[in-house]
């Protein structure tokens, strides 16, 4: 059989999932047909215009309007705004004939069968024999849309359902229909995941399939929860969030996000086809939801929800909150717990279960009700919706940014115990949950050998996930293959001759401990290994330098001691470049400050495609002092050669720093330097980074990797640079854009860019332009400004970002 490679796509339907779809495929590099329906009468623009309902632009209105609705929309659906020219777009009257070049259609119109079906039949007079065809359906059951289709497109057709957004939500389900081929199932499965860079998961072809039937059934529990407790809003938000390792939106606040409307279609698709449910119940909507429904307060869409924000008096806004006593807004209230003052101390959220469920107070209460009757429901759904109980927890996860399913969390919590909760409150788990602690099997999850195996239930015993040969997790490696370890980072063996340095400081800033085990990461790998990889695992890459440890000295004027300071963390970053030993880091999400000057000196970048990197100094009132202005400088000497506008390309990688510019993918940081072209790359699944990081090493190693010469030959500009950088902070200040202060720091970074104040262009060292970076960090770190931002941002216990 050839090998299936998906080139070009056509999406049907131009909505918020349908263009969002798209754009995930411009993504990574897919070709996209866009089509969607003709508008039928014309709008008051098209009238004023003279124009017909026969005109390209009236009948190509609508999915063009929707697309570009959704690349202009916050979060951005698309990594590079140029990517946009990979869709193009066309109606389903004058277009439809070119699905016949496609590799595979994607159906993603009003969740309504008779239309789809009609779409279907349409659609196969069009389309090539062996072409792909899927479903983006949240409910509506597979078996039915592919009824009266010819062989062929019943053995290519399943569902494939998407969370929105698509870019940034990680579950992928595919639904089998009745004839789907299993090599279209495993072609899709591996396909979401290496491709997509999604969490893939074979489903059953059941209501809600399983990232919404248990997702729903946890936030239809918790409405019905918040009236039996006398809860607010603020504090079931405060108790499902962060604390738990769920999203900051938390529960009432995903809920305006995402559509009140969306949920309860959701909700009662399951109340309706799911009769047999045990909890059936649940799933009818309680009377204060009926009345947000009524009244259309249905969230973000509609300026109204559970939250509402509104204007004051001095013009400022505020957010307000809805008392679901009284369905008045009011002003927020604070929630605090004694409960979560215990856990404040504990890192690992894994590790707070236990302490949550034993709390005193309401918010003991509220976990115990909350945990159980999730643990009860997710262990009944199986077999119903899923055979094996890992697929449940990585769709919660995957689906809605859980960072432990039910049974992991019931793990964590000792599965004993968590029965024990249930029976407190009326539950009762399934038989072969009983079955399986009477087999003497404890846990759902084991880790052996660096992998992590599940507890099958037809089996009786342990079963390894299949997959995870592409990844490498270093929760399940850390303990058995660590070669250093000190209160900052940890050095673990990869195999195969690598090593890898991973981040464990908090929030995973980067102090002495950090550039310790840096140095000493390279000792050991330069003496017995081939590479070095820096990656971690954690929630963000690193969100800068420890700015407490700033503050202090410059606060005491320990200059001597700043000084050293800084000079480690820049000796350490060059050692990073200048070793006899390939070294790869692998920035994801947050990669601020210290983490991208890091980044940036490595031999090669692994980066995940979310990476949100950026040199973000000037927010706290310094310039990049780890190397970054330096090497920003370098950067813009290197394209001089092939750019004779020098000042120009200055300038720009001056302005990279000097607006404390953010990458908001890594195809972006691209356009600032921080990323190069035909060096560094961008994975989209990052569950894969470490492993293909690992692997560029190996290969770099392989081919005979020599040590660098350090370099003496970077253009600098002089006074050149400096007068026409003075020129424009001077014109800013003016023009009241910048501070007095804003100014001073511009300056100093301008004296560092231009290499000094030398009376024409030269060539200089690196440690030349280190040692004038130090020069200005230090110089500015003690002004009373910058002191005072540094401790705001402490107070606010915010990291080296703006």
């Amino acid at each position: 059989m050839a090998k299936r490679r998906i080139n070009k796509i056509a999406v049907i339907g131009s909505g918020i999932m349908g263009s969002g779809i798209a754009c995930h495929f411009a993504n990574i590099g897919v070709e996209v047909l866009l089509l969607d329906i003709v508008p039928r009468e014309l709008n008051e623009k098209e009238k004023a215009k003279g124009l017909t309902l026969e005109n390209k632009v009236v009948r190509n209105r609508i999915v063009n309007d929707a697309l570009q609705s959704s690349i202009k929309s916050k979060p951005a659906p698309l990594y590079h705004k140029d990517f946009a020219s990979r869709i193009s777009t066309g109606n389903l009257e004058d277009d439809i004939a070119k699905v016949k070049d496609v590799d595979w259609i994607i159906e993603v119109v009003v969740e309504r069968l008779d239309i789809k079906k009609q779409v279907f039949e349409n659609l196969e007079k069009h389309r090539t024999e062996g072409t792909l065809i899927t479903s983006n359906t949240s409910g509506i059951p597979i078996n039915l849309m592919s009824e009266g289709r010819s062989e062929d497109f019943q053995k290519h057709f399943c569902g494939t359902h998407f969370f929105n957004p698509p870019r940034y939500l990680e579950l992928f389900e595919i639904i089998p229909g009745p004839k789907t081929s299993p090599e279209v199932l495993d072609f899709l499965n591996g396909y979401g995941e290496k491709f997509l860079g999604k969490t893939s998961i074979v489903a059953k072809d059941t209501p809600a399939f399983i990232g919404n039937r248990v997702g729903i059934f946890s936030i239809m529990s918790l409405f019905h929860m918040v009236k039996e407790l006398d809860m607010t809003v603020e504090e079931v938000d405060k108790l499902t969030g962060p604390v738990i390792g769920r999203p900051k939106s938390a529960t009432f606040r995903t809920v305006d996000v995402v559509g009140l409307d969306t949920l309860v279609h959701v909700a009662n698709g399951i109340y309706d086809k799911c009769e047999e449910d045990e909890r059936h119940d649940l799933f009818k909507l309680p009377e204060f939801i009926d009345t947000m429904m009524t009244n259309k307060w249905l969230g973000s869409k509609t300026g109204q929800g559970f939250y509402k924000k509104v204007k004051k008096d001095d013009g400022s806004s505020e957010i307000l909150s809805l008392d679901l006593d009284t369905m008045d807004y009011r002003k927020k209230k604070s929630a605090s717990f004694a409960t979560l003052e215990l856990t404040k101390s504990i890192d690992n959220v894994a590790d707070r279960f236990k302490v949550l469920v034993n709390g005193k107070d309401k918010a003991g209460e509220f976990y115990r009700k909350n945990f159980s009757a999730l643990f009860a429901y997710a262990s009944n759904r199986i077999p119903e919706i899923s055979d094996e109980l890992y697929k449940i927890d990585d769709a919660m996860k995957a689906g809605f940014g859980w960072e432990h399913g039910p049974f992991e969390i019931w793990d964590a919590i000792g599965v004993e115990k968590g029965i024990e909760l249930m029976k407190a409150e009326g539950y009762e788990p399934a038989a072969w949950v009983n079955e399986m602690l009477d087999k003497g099997v404890k846990e759902f999850y084991d880790v052996r050998d660096g992998n992590t195996y599940y507890y099958g239930i037809p089996e009786k015993t342990h079963v390894k996930i299949p997959g995870q040969d592409s990844f490498i997790i270093l929760d399940n490696i850390r303990k058995n293959k660590e070669v250093f370890k000190n209160s900052g980072c940890v050095v673990e063996d990869l195999g195969d001759g690598i090593l890898n340095l991973e981040f464990r400081s908090k929030m995973n800033t980067i102090g002495g401990d950090v550039l310790n085990g840096l140095n000493r990461a390279i000792d050991i790998a330069e003496k017995d290994f081939d590479g070095l990889v820096v990656a971690n695992q954690g929630k963000n890459f690193s969100v800068g330098a420890n700015i407490g440890m700033i503050f202090m000295m410059a606060v005491e004027q320990e200059y001597d001691e700043l000084n050293a300071a800084v000079k480690y963390f820049q000796d350490s970053v060059m050692r990073l470049r200048y070793s006899s030993i390939p070294t790869i880091v692998c920035p994801q999400a947050m990669t601020l400050g210290g983490g991208c000057e890091m980044t940036l000196h490595a031999d090669k970048v692994v980066a995940a495609a979310e990476s949100y990197i950026g040199l973000v100094e000037f927010g706290v009132g310094v310039i990049p002092g780890g190397g970054g202005s330096k090497e920003m400088a370098l950067r813009a000497a290197d394209t001089f050669e092939k750019n004779d506008v020098e000042l120009n390309r200055l300038q720009e990688y001056f302005l990279a720093i000097g607006m404390a510019k953010v990458s908001t993918s890594a195809y972006e940081a691209y356009d600032t330097g921080i990323l190069k072209h035909g060096k560094d790359i961008v994975v989209v699944n990052k569950k894969r980074q470490i492993a293909i990081a690992k692997q560029q090493a190996r290969m770099m190693a392989d081919l005979g990797y020599t040590q660098p010469v350090k370099r003496t030959d970077v253009k600098v500009l002089g006074k050149q640079a400096m007068g026409m950088f003075l020129v424009g902070t001077d014109s800013m200040e003016a023009g009241k854009y910048i501070s007095e202060h804003d100014k001073k720091i511009a300056n100093k970074l301008a004296y560092v860019m231009a290499g000094g104040d030398l009376s024409e262009p030269n060539y200089v060292s690196e440690q030349y332009l280190l040692d004038l970076e130090r020069e200005a960090f230090l110089s500015l770190a003690g002004e009373r400004k910058t002191l005072e931002r540094l401790q705001h941002m402490i107070q606010k216990g915010k990291p080296l970002r703006n």
